[in-house]
């Protein structure tokens, strides 16, 4: 936990001064008073200052990004990383010459990432913090193929009237073959197994 000790003629001036220093707001630290401020003789002659102890408190988005810079820098790989927001919570995009080591096969690697920097953020949050992670935008180039996939076999169906099992695929991959045949007028989608190896099948309505 990052700490400063600081002091001022009261407890406010104080504390002012200690979120100066870090340059952020007071719903961000804790604050310890350890000296209240007291005159003294005929209000001068021995007089204290207020001394006041501030803990910042970790944000969850920072801890996230200084654990993949960590991360990063061990490895010896240079990356760049991009942060959005929007309603769902934060997606940090990642770019750099070496992005393939941090996709994996079929992102694979990208996803145990997320889940790693989720754990992480979440450790200092107080409530759930959700994180997706990205490369280069990887994960909308993965949609468009998982969609493109899904009408290819689901014509497969059609013309052979035999349902198609596919790959084991994450919770998320799986959404997206599900809502992109969701309404179709021949086929229908579930899915069947066991994480991690539960998956989509495409068959005849």
């Amino acid at each position: 936990m990052k700490k400063i000790v600081v002091t001022g003629k009261t407890i406010e001036i104080a504390v002012k001064a200690g979120l100066s220093q870090w340059q952020v707001s007071e719903d961000r630290v804790k604050i310890h008073i350890l000296e209240q401020p007291s005159r003294g003789l005929f209000g001068f002659i021995g007089s204290k200052e207020a001394k006041v102890e501030l803990e910042l408190i970790p944000d969850p988005l920072e801890e996230a990004i200084a654990f993949l810079q960590d991360m990063f820098e061990a490895m010896k790989i240079s990356i760049t990383i991009d942060t959005t927001k929007d309603r769902e919570g934060y997606q940090l995009n990642m770019s750099g010459s070496e992005l393939g080591i941090l996709i994996g096969k079929r992102g694979q690697t990208l996803d145990a990432l997320q889940y790693l920097v989720n754990i992480v953020a979440n450790r200092y949050a107080n409530s759930h913090f959700r994180i997706i992670l990205d490369a280069e935008n990887f994960r909308d180039r993965r949609k468009k193929t998982l969609e493109e996939l899904a009408l290819r076999l689901a014509n497969r169906v059609i013309k052979s009237k035999k349902e198609v099992i596919l790959e084991p695929m994450n919770s998320q991959e799986r959404k997206i073959i599900h809502a992109e045949l969701q309404g179709h007028p021949v086929v229908k989608t579930y899915s069947k197994g066991e994480e991690p190896n539960r998956r989509v099948v495409i068959a005849v309505k």
